[in-house]
């Protein structure tokens, strides 16, 4: 199965290069200059060229905080760019499997949001992936929208790698205490998006294909993944970092953030029996990796 990821440096396509040839896929990534979402007219000569038999729409504008300033690039990657890839697939009759966010969300509800509970973003970044899910509906029916939310791996830049930067020369962090959702491995990730890619090209049933939460088992808040964090880095250089517990307030941002954006998978457990280990599972080998790698790039 030939697998064509939009962009080539994000942290889920760089996930599912690593674990493709374990899985016996073909992973094929497409970006810039070929494939450029700014420029809508590039993606569907691109995405032609690259043969898919799914599409995975994983290139996105995810500065959360610069997006409340570039509001017109957001809108132009995560609306037009996402609409511009799923009238692709729906030219090409090839399913889509499109990235989205807990960021959908206000974050003002007690218990997890499931799929079909009002979406109000507080965000322009989450304004435009809202959108950008609308127009992906519209565009074409094969297709499957994944929301993930607080994404992390040993690539890019996302929360996990902060805290091991961090660590490195500060004994005490501040971390936000009261904002709650689900810390997700992208290597997780990866691996649903090869089982569902897989159904997907086999299967044209309609109950394979929608909107989907896609979470770990369990929730945390900043401050309580940071601790996990600093456990997995004392465990493997023996120096201990420290967490101050604070209020979003205390550490105050461009853009707003939902407070609990945990989401319920039933539908996606209930459709594909797909079911993530508990976030603590995860984590661990991540932190270790990013460890080690920075101990080699200094030795080198």
């Amino acid at each position: 199965m030939r697998v064509v990821v939009t962009g080539t440096k994000g942290q889920t396509a760089r996930c599912l290069q690593e674990i493709a040839p374990s899985l016996g896929l073909e992973i094929l990534t497409v970006g810039r200059p070929q494939l450029d979402l700014m420029e809508p007219a590039s993606v569907l000569a691109a995405i032609t060229r690259a043969r898919p038999d799914i599409i995975v729409s994983a290139a996105a504008y995810t500065a959360v905080d610069l997006a409340e300033t570039e509001v017109d690039t957001a809108f132009s990657v995560n609306v037009d760019g996402a609409g511009a890839v799923a009238q692709a697939a729906a030219a090409l009759d090839a399913p889509l499997i499109h990235m989205s966010t807990d960021y959908v969300f206000a974050g003002d509800q007690a218990s997890p949001y499931r799929e079909t509970d009002v979406t109000r973003p507080l965000s322009i970044y989450g304004l435009s992936k809202r959108k950008g899910e609308v127009r992906v509906e519209e565009t074409t029916g094969n297709h499957v929208i994944l929301r993930i939310g607080w994404l992390y791996s040993p690539f890019g830049r996302n929360f996990v790698r902060t805290m091991i930067d961090l660590a490195g020369h500060r004994e005490q962090v501040n971390v936000v205490r009261d904002q709650r959702g689900g810390p997700t491995s992208a290597f997780d990730v990866a691996h649903v998006i090869a089982t569902i890619a897989q159904r997907l090209v086999d299967s044209k049933d309609a109950g394979l294909r929608g909107i989907f939460h896609l979470a770990p088992q369990g929730d945390a808040s900043w401050a309580e993944l940071a601790e996990e964090v600093f456990r997995g880095y004392a465990m493997v250089t023996g120096k201990s970092v420290a967490v101050r517990p604070i209020a979003t307030h205390e550490y105050p941002t461009a853009a707003r953030r939902p407070a609990r954006s945990t989401m319920d998978t039933t539908k996606l457990r209930t459709a594909f029996g797909i079911c993530l280990p508990p976030w603590q599972a995860s984590l661990p080998g991540v932190v270790e990796r990013v460890i080690q790698e920075k101990v080699g790039e200094l030795a080198s």
